[in-house]
């Protein structure tokens, strides 16, 4: 997966929610509507001074722009018996 696109993804997810155009977006963020219209498509590599444009537009916290399961420690989909085929160096030292 596509971290771009799971961001765009996110970001039109938390518009949608609030029921606001990509114009609207763009105004109260000081981007052009074109820019979220891309970064929503999964085209741009946001900088992070603009993910905090964007938290501001919507008044979540940077920690909530990443809120999603893609950014989550849990993984719904995983069987919670489920074994990491090739664990981390420090997992096997803990054993």
């Amino acid at each position: 997966m596509d971290i771009r696109f799971e961001f765009g993804k996110r970001v039109r997810e938390l518009r949608a929610s609030r029921g606001i155009s990509q114009e609207l977006l763009a105004d109260l963020a000081g981007l052009d509507r074109s820019y979220i219209s891309s970064v929503e498509r999964g085209e741009r590599n946001i900088s992070i001074v603009n993910i905090q444009k964007v938290a501001v537009a919507f008044n979540v916290t940077l920690e909530h722009m990443f809120s999603g399961e893609l950014f989550s420690e849990k993984r719904d989909y995983l069987q919670p018996d489920f074994v990491t085929p090739f664990p981390l160096e420090q997992d096997r030292l803990a054993r």
